[in-house]
């Protein structure tokens, strides 16, 4: 990949791109109708380049990722739920609201929108004629075949603007774009779609658009479609000037080069598919309300998009005018940000509500490197532990809030934004800060607090280059209320979940003292009813028939009676939903533990840790414990010089069960056999704490269908295998 211009970069990690108002409207429209479908949500986004490249980021980032990547705009809108889609649409409001207020020029998008369409429903087209390549995937590829216009018009402004009013035609752009920028638009594109993780040939259908007719006949089928579709609209007439319906004839070059590449029969049908996309196209804008620019014959710059001419302002006091300038901005932030801060008062915990801040964040900041810092009250520490979906530093460190330590700290205490960028002393720079920074691959660090009046909850923490943060210099203001409005959020939410825990704890309670009252009352006619089988056995002569009936019955009322007694027991914790990460665990319990108990002790650590996520039914603390009983066993086993491995693997089957094993081996001296009657469960007053570790771990993991297998032989080390369950057992006692 070329070197691009940080501001490009950054355009492409956030997929910011624009879309029609009309669009706009109509998604914000829909997500507020209960009754509006996911089908119905799909066809809209599916309409439109930019809202189908921000779905299309946001499903496949790291904090929602789960498995393949998703290129199915029905799967992402699933995958996000409906509360972080309606996030999103209320994010693209506030958006264009804040470019209003900016006095920003919104682009002209009419043209280029109805280009993208037509490209994009003649790919279908052709790939549903020839059966050489998915119809969706077609679309989907020729819908974003010029995405990376509006993000280089995104990143650059009017400069690129300048450019666009400057080419006659749209084939050569790509050539004005390589003088200019160093790069062109079907580059921008890729490397956005790269991101995403999908199919080569896909995001080739992107970057090939424009390379001569010569080359494309050696490219794949996909390429090969939305090539020619994409020729087929610049051969076209469509939306014509001073008609509706002006079907241009096909060039003789273009038929010939659709009959190498499909074959014969689809090069005789290019005329009635594009009509049949066009009729389409016109019926989609119709329904949306956007009503594209006439074309001129031989007009090839008329799918491009545009910035219309700036206005001159009004000569006025430049100190007037810049208190004017900021009481607009803190005024209309205010009111941008109320739609928000209502959206994020209806998420229902604190996973979902940071997710959705964070997608808040990429959209209304292009802050495309979050992670974030709870406080916690007890300690007076800020920790990102338990947090998904950022870097593993955030999970390992433990913050306290004094101003020296950190930009985080400072920006808690002081309530305040703090950044790499302010003028401060260099001898000031935390180290953390570096490692924060580091992280995020990122030059400077924006941190901002989450605070009320009452109680601090945390900070975001956003990686970001120097030109990045020059140019949110003017929407500050507005990102500290964007962090306010992140603590209401959190205050809401666990004022919420106070009150439902207070609730379901006095439910609890009277549930528990009733179910004592209905043990003990049970068990008194129970017993009666045993004690009675009994004096019955006694009395019956000893060839009786009936004695195993009653012991049947006997057995029966043991049962019923051991059912009963369970009614009062507390039930065990709740797995994570979507499964526990184990190399995620590993890694984290590595950072906090690992140098401290092997490392620091000469013990030599090798590790074996899966690249991708392992997911098992596991309740997480009872897995910590369990590992770090055996880690602690080792070490204190194990002298300086000795090794200790960890590897693991999935895919292990054992009895007939899907399992991932974790295999920890030392070189050590062996496990004594009362350490082993200890995990065998035969109870041994001579194990030493080595046993009574292990016979914790056996409880724990029989509490959570874990296999535990062990081989250790005195002077040739031990092999302990933890054998997890991918999923959770069925009526597990």
């Amino acid at each position: 990949m070329r070197s691009l211009p940080e501001p490009i970069v950054s355009a492409i990690a956030s997929g910011r791109v624009a879309s029609p108002p009309q669009v706009l409207l109509r998604l914000l429209r829909m997500v507020d109708d209960d009754g509006a479908t996911m089908v119905e949500l799909a066809e809209l986004i599916e309409r439109d380049p930019g809202l189908c490249a921000r779905i299309l980021t946001a499903a496949n980032s790291p904090a929602l990722r789960r498995g393949n990547p998703l290129h199915s705009m029905e799967n992402c809108l699933v995958a996000l739920g409906t509360r972080l889609v309606r996030s999103i649409a209320t994010c693209l409001s506030v958006q264009s609201m804040f470019e209003r207020h900016s006095g920003a020029a919104a682009p002209d998008l009419a043209a280029f929108w109805t280009h993208s369409l037509l490209v994009a429903e003649l790919s279908r087209e052709l790939a549903s004629a020839s059966a050489c390549a998915r119809p969706d995937e077609a679309y989907l590829a020729g819908l974003l075949h010029d995405v990376g216009e509006l993000i280089l018009l995104a990143a650059l402004g009017v400069p690129y603007a300048r450019l666009l009013a400057a080419c006659t035609d749209e084939d050569t752009l790509p050539a004005m774009e390589n003088e200019t920028l160093g790069t062109h638009h079907g580059e921008i594109g890729t490397w956005l779609v790269d991101q995403w993780q999908l199919d080569s040939a896909f995001a080739d259908g992107i970057l090939f658009h424009h390379v001569p007719a010569p080359q494309i006949v050696s490219a794949a089928p996909l390429p090969q479609l939305v090539w020619l579709a994409h020729a087929l609209t610049g051969a076209g007439n469509f939306p014509a000037e001073g008609q509706s319906d002006g079907p241009a004839g096909i060039p003789s070059e273009l038929s010939a080069l659709a009959e190498t590449m499909f074959g014969p029969a689809l090069a005789a049908r290019l005329a009635s598919l594009r009509e049949q996309a066009e009729r389409q196209t016109r019926q989609v804008g119709e329904a949306l309300g956007i009503a594209p620019p006439a074309r001129r014959q031989g007009d090839g710059a008329w799918g491009l998009p545009q910035l219309p001419p700036q206005l001159p302002q009004p000569p006025a006091d430049a100190s007037a005018a810049a208190a004017a300038a900021e009481i607009d901005a803190h005024i209309g932030g205010l009111a941008a940000m109320q739609p928000l801060q209502q959206e994020l008062l209806d998420l229902e915990d604190d996973a979902e509500l940071l997710l959705a801040l964070r997608e808040s964040a990429r959209i209304l900041f292009d802050l495309n490197r979050l992670a974030f810092l709870r406080h916690d009250p007890r300690t007076g520490k800020l920790s990102g532990a338990g947090i998904d979906g950022q870097p593993p530093i955030f999970r390992q460190v433990d913050i306290p809030l004094e101003a020296h330590r950190s930009l985080a700290a400072s920006a808690a205490l002081a309530r305040e934004l703090r950044s790499t960028f302010d003028a401060r002393p260099r001898d000031a720079e935390s180290l953390i800060d570096a490692q924060f920074a580091r992280a995020f691959a990122t030059e400077g660090l924006l941190c901002v607090p989450m605070a009320t009046k009452k109680r601090t909850f945390g900070v975001m923490v956003a990686g970001l280059g120097a030109a990045q943060y020059t140019r949110l210099a003017r929407h500050l203001s507005w990102l500290l209320d964007f962090g306010r409005i992140a603590a209401m959020s959190l205050e809401s939410l666990h004022a919420a979940q106070d009150c439902r825990r207070q609730a379901e704890d006095e439910a609890g309670a009277r549930f528990a003292r009733q179910a004592r009252r209905v043990v003990h009352e049970a068990g008194n006619p129970l017993g009666i009813i045993k004690s009675y089988l009994k004096i019955l056995d006694t009395k019956l002569p000893g060839d009786a028939g009936v004695r195993q009936e009653l012991e049947v019955l006997s057995e029966e009322i043991d049962r019923v009676a051991g059912i009963v007694r369970r009614m009062s027991e507390i039930p065990a914790a709740p797995l994570v939903a979507g499964g526990l990460d184990v190399g995620e665990l590993l890694r984290e319990m590595l950072a906090l533990y690992g140098e401290a108990l092997l490392k620091n002790k000469g013990i030599a650590l090798e590790t074996q840790l899966p690249a991708k996520p392992l997911r098992v039914a596991c309740e997480r603390d009872g897995l910590k414990q369990i590992i770090l009983n055996l880690w602690k066993n080792a070490a204190e086993a194990l002298s300086a010089g000795e090794r200790f491995s960890i590897a693991v693997s999935d895919r292990v089957i054992h009895d007939g069960r899907a399992f991932v094993e974790i295999r920890m081996d030392d070189t050590g001296p062996g496990m004594p056999e009362a350490a082993l009657r200890r995990l065998r469960g035969e109870e041994d007053a001579g194990a030493g704490p080595r046993g009574l570790g292990l016979s914790i771990v056996r409880v724990l993991a029989r509490r959570q269908g874990i296999v535990v297998t062990c081989r250790s032989r005195a002077g040739e080390g031990t092999s302990i295998a933890l054998l997890l369950p991918e999923e959770p057992m069925k009526d597990r006692e």
